[in-house]
């Protein structure tokens, strides 16, 4: 071996092990979830932490020291204090779990600085919002990745895989739904007292990401085809009145408050390429979480709210379901193939083959070698921007709204997701 070839090696397994540097803004309730993955994770380093809540803070603080690291830098003075974290030198990749509306600007400030940016969902609150992520992105060469966990899901990838290889057909029509009774949440001054506020303001589908996710990878959004239109449709809302007054009496205020978000959202949309999706949105009628997915080919459907496959040909007998899990052996998509879902853990103990713990772990290895990561910023804010339309189409009698094109005409040559 000459000596070129020995120092190009020697620098591609010190690249392979150098630790990645983080800053994280917000460790409340999923924010201090975050930080405890990377926290079991190895070659991590938390540099910096952010809160206007002290007692999140110090706890975090103490998770990180308690972890064998070093003890991170505090960031405390108010709700912009993310400004001067974001300029530390020492930081690859600026964490956001936040209130909604912190989530671009922090990725916005982080992208300036010369970091990445991975933030939980959503990525954007507002159209302005999606396109200034983008331009940012494109401008610094920096990332802005969306921490959607549902993307990960073994089953989730398994039919990803199969439909990539044509098991159903041509692909024509996927559903989905955030179907997830959060009243309890929403009216818990503890854990996510922000989000109360969103359903009394806004009237649309609040939070598409989880169910969007799978189904744009499905569907090869933004890689091949890209989203034309939509249409979205509430009814009314009184579910968040009728918890309020029985829980906490007719006289609170949120008892007699009116409520923009109607119960039960249906939102609507249109691919270029002919292909549809129907996309649920209920977190406050009463009902335990569903699974409400599915994929609609020429030649079979995946039902995931039953974890059920009908492939026409192929299931035995004719017309009956097939348990998902009849095809797991022939399809599981190759990046779970010999993982042991028990192997992931985090700092504190937690394991079970979490998602969310397998998506941090593709995100660090592809920054720590150099490769665009799963999701990207067209992704995040394609998912992200359903959101506002929706609203704008419900407060105009369900009017069709155009989707616009983030990629500015980079779908149409870009290949299906590729997870090798």
């Amino acid at each position: 071996m000459n000596r070129r070839d020995f120092l190009f090696q020697a620098a591609v397994a010190q690249r392979d092990i150098r630790p990645i540097r983080l800053g994280f803004v917000g460790v409340g309730d999923r924010g201090s979830y975050h930080l405890d993955v990377c926290l079991g994770m190895d070659s991590v380093e938390v540099k910096a932490i952010c809160d206007t809540n002290p007692q999140f803070l110090h706890r975090a603080k103490r998770w990180i020291e308690q972890a064998g690291k070093p003890s991170p830098a505090l960031y405390d003075r108010g709700k912009t204090d993310f400004l001067r974290l974001c300029e530390r030198d020492d930081i690859d990749l600026v964490v956001t779990a936040t209130p909604w509306q912190y989530h671009a600007p922090v990725c916005l400030a982080a992208m300036r600085a010369g970091k990445h940016a991975a933030t939980e969902v959503p990525a954007g609150l507002t159209l302005d919002e999606c396109w200034d992520l983008v331009e940012t992105s494109e401008k610094t060469g920096k990332h802005t990745v969306m921490l959607e966990q549902a993307n990960y899901s073994q089953e989730g990838l398994m039919v990803l895989n199969m439909a990539q290889k044509g098991v159903f057909g041509e692909v024509l029509h996927a559903t989905g739904g955030y179907v997830h009774d959060l009243r309890l949440v929403k009216f818990d001054p503890e854990r996510e007292p922000w989000r109360l506020q969103h359903s009394i303001d806004r009237n649309g589908n609040n939070y598409p990401t989880h169910p969007m996710g799978p189904m744009a990878w499905w569907l090869d959004i933004n890689r091949g085809d890209r989203f034309d239109y939509l249409v979205s449709m509430s009814s009314k809302g009184v579910m968040l009145n009728d918890f309020a007054a029985r829980y906490y009496g007719e006289r609170n205020p949120y008892a007699n408050v009116r409520v923009a978000q109607g119960d039960c959202n249906t939102t609507l949309l249109r691919t270029v390429e002919g292909k549809t999706i129907t996309l649920y949105h209920d977190t406050n009628t009463p009902h335990p979480q569903t699974a409400e997915m599915r994929l609609q080919g020429t030649k079979g459907l995946y039902a995931g709210n039953i974890q059920k496959l009908y492939i026409e040909g192929r299931s035995k007998p004719e017309h009956a379901w097939e348990a998902a899990d009849h095809y797991k052996a022939e399809f599981e998509h190759p990046v779970w193939k010999g993982i042991d879902p028990d192997k992931f853990k985090t700092a504190r103990g937690h394991g079970g083959g979490n998602t969310t713990q397998f998506m941090w772990m593709r995100l660090l290895d592809a920054l720590r070698r150099g490769k665009e990561p799963d999701q990207n910023v067209y992704d995040a804010v394609t998912w992200s921007v359903i959101s506002p339309l929706s609203e704008r189409s419900v407060a105009v009698k369900s009017t069709p709204i155009d989707f616009p094109d983030f990629t500015r005409g980079k779908w149409k040559n870009t290949l299906p997701i590729n997870l090798a």
